[in-house]
């Protein structure tokens, strides 16, 4: 009597058991199948649907690559640039204990040229560390020489200051507006070969417009405080315009 109990048992045990699947495929599987079947289709049909945003073309811009031309004169404008407003600190360091003592009623005006060159020098200071740039190998000889030339024409008297000022700042103005324009040029370029310019090129673009601007101010103040008066003018101001544009260029390549 207690055999047929014992055959139940079993029977319901392989049933609950994980072999049921193979045991019994009528019950599982075409109900498998049917949701095996139905993902793919659904797939097929997502796949096969265009995203927008999975086209290349919209969700990257379409840069050119920089040329070894145009890297060299992206350092080479970086490293003269850092060198000039490390010049321009000098200067200024060199001019003030002088003309203030002189003449008490330009500190205010000293002070503020030289925190806007200050400023130009730190935000140079930090693009060459950004970009990797070498600084220029003449550093020492530039800092003795600027530190030379404003103590000097310090002393020289408040005209002969202003018209330092006036001709560095004039060659510096035609420096930076060298610079703008190349790279105008090369936005242009790129623009018309249906590129579009990175944000950091446009950045450096608009920083370079901002220093000339200051640097241009620099120069009226000079000219509004009797620059012109300087003796002999004509002679004082070519030779610093002359030297700046040395140093311009020797700073491009050393």
């Amino acid at each position: 009597m207690s055999l047929p109990k014992i055959k139940t048992c079993a029977v319901r045990q392989t049933l609950q058991s994980p072999l049921r699947d193979f045991l019994l495929p009528a019950l599982s599987q075409p109900t498998r199948r049917q949701f095996l079947s139905t993902t793919t289709k659904n797939n097929a049909t997502v796949s096969s649907t265009p995203s927008p945003s999975a086209d290349p073309s919209r969700s990257q811009p379409k840069r050119k690559p920089l040329t070894q031309e145009q890297r060299d004169f992206l350092s080479s404008a970086l490293r003269v640039n850092q060198a000039g407003e490390l010049a321009a600190t000098l200067i200024y360091t060199a001019q003030t204990p002088p003309l203030v003592n002189a003449h008490p009623h330009l500190r205010p005006l000293m002070a503020h040229m030289y925190a806007q060159e200050e400023g130009h020098f730190n935000t140079f200071n930090s693009l060459i560390a950004k970009h990797r740039v070498r600084p220029t190998a003449l550093y020492p000889l530039w800092s003795v020489l600027a530190t030379g030339l404003g103590w000097s024409t310090a002393v020289m008297g408040r005209e002969a200051a202003m018209a330092c000022t006036e001709a560095v700042e004039t060659e510096i103005g035609d420096h930076y507006n060298n610079q703008i324009r190349t790279l105008l040029e090369m936005f242009e370029q790129w623009e018309a070969e249906g590129y579009e310019v990175g944000k950091e090129l446009q950045d450096l673009i608009t920083t370079l417009r901002r220093i000339r601007d200051e640097e241009l101010e620099h120069l009226d103040h000079a000219v509004d405080n009797d620059a012109k008066k300087a003796e002999p003018h004509w002679l004082l101001t070519g030779v610093i315009r002359l030297g700046c544009r040395g140093a311009i260029w020797v700073s491009e390549r050393v």
